[in-house]
C-alpha cells in the first residue's frame, strides 16, 4: 500500500532537511575548529572533523533518514535521484515527480535558513557570505577546478550514485542493506570531490545554501542542477542495457505493508 502523496512529500522534505542540515552543517561548523583560547593546554589545537568527517556526515544523514522514512517516500532526498529513477521507469507518475522536486528544494532551503541563522548568531551580520558550504567552480572551487572539470566530476559521480541506487533497490539485491550502500556511496563521492566542487550530486543541497552564501554561488547554481540531472539521466536510461535487469515494475516511491489479516478457522 502506497502512502498518501502528502505523507510522501513530508518524508522527502524531512529527509532533505536532515541531509542539508547534517551534511552542510558539519562543513560549516565542524570541518575546521580550533580549541577556544580559554583552554590553555589546548589553545590553537585543531579539533575539526576535516574532509573525512564531512563526507561521513553526508553519508550518515542519508543512512539515518533512509531507514527512518524511506519506507514512506522511497527516500530520494535529491532531485537528481528522483529524475534518475523516473528515467529508469522506477518512478512513473510525472505529477508526483514534480511534487517530490518541490518538497526536496523546500526542505533544503529550510535547512539552509536554519544554518544561516545559526552561523550569523555567532559570527555577526554579513559573516555567512562565502561561508555556507556552497558548491562552486573556478575561483569558487576549493581546489580551483575549472567549470568543465567540475561539470564532468558532477556528471560522473551522480551517474555512479544512481547506478548504486538502482542496483541496491531491486529484488535481486540483499534486502535491508540499501540505505547502508547508498550512504557509503555518498561518503565515497564526497571523499573524491569535496576539493573539486564541495560536492553536490544533489541540486536541492546546492540550492539550499547558494543564496544564503552569496559570493558568486547563485550565479553558478545552474551547473549544480544541469550536471547532476545529466548524470542521473545517463544512469537511468542505461542501467537496464548494462545490467540486463528490468526492474521497471519495482517503484522506489514508498510502500507500507498491508495490515495482517487473521484467517478464520472453521471446524
Amino acid at each position: 500500500m502506497q502512502p498518501a502523496l502528502s505523507k510522501r512529500l513530508g518524508a522527502e522534505l524531512l529527509g532533505t532537511f536532515w541531509l542539508v542540515f547534517g551534511g552542510c552543517g558539519s562543513a560549516i561548523f565542524a570541518a575546521k575548529f580550533f580549541a577556544p583560547a580559554g583552554l590553555a593546554d589546548a589553545q590553537g589545537t585543531e579539533l575539526g572533523i576535516g574532509f573525512l568527517g564531512v563526507a561521513l556526515a553526508f553519508g550518515l544523514s542519508v543512512v539515518t533518514m533512509a531507514y527512518a522514512v524511506g519506507h514512506v517516500s522511497g527516500g530520494h532526498f535529491n532531485p537528481a535521484v528522483t529524475i534518475g529513477l523516473w528515467a529508469a521507469r522506477r518512478f512513473d507518475n510525472v505529477r508526483d515527480l514534480f511534487a517530490y522536486l518541490v518538497a526536496q528544494v523546500v526542505g533544503g532551503l529550510l535547512a539552509g535558513a536554519c544554518l544561516w541563522g545559526l552561523y550569523k548568531s555567532a559570527k555577526g551580520p554579513g559573516s555567512a557570505v562565502g561561508n555556507m558550504a556552497a558548491n562552486g567552480y573556478g575561483d569558487h572551487s576549493p581546489g580551483g577546478y575549472s567549470m568543465w572539470a567540475v561539470f564532468l566530476a558532477e556528471v560522473l559521480l551522480t551517474a555512479f550514485f544512481l547506478f548504486v541506487i538502482l542496483g541496491v533497490t531491486t529484488r535481486h539485491a540483499p534486502q535491508g542493506f540499501a540505505p547502508l550502500a547508498i550512504g557509503l556511496t555518498l561518503t565515497l563521492i564526497h571523499l573524491i570531490s569535496i576539493p573539486i566542487s564541495n560536492t553536490s550530486v544533489n541540486p536541492a543541497r546546492s540550492t539550499a545554501v547558494a543564496f544564503f552564501n552569496g559570493d558568486g554561488a547563485p550565479g553558478q547554481l545552474w551547473l549544480f542542477w544541469v550536471a547532476p540531472i545529466v548524470g542521473a539521466l545517463i544512469a537511468g536510461w542505461s542501467y537496464e542495457a548494462i545490467t540486463g535487469i528490468d526492474a521497471s515494475n519495482e517503484e522506489v516511491s514508498g510502500s507500507l505493508a498491508e495490515p495482517a489479516v487473521e484467517a478464520e478457522v472453521s471446524d
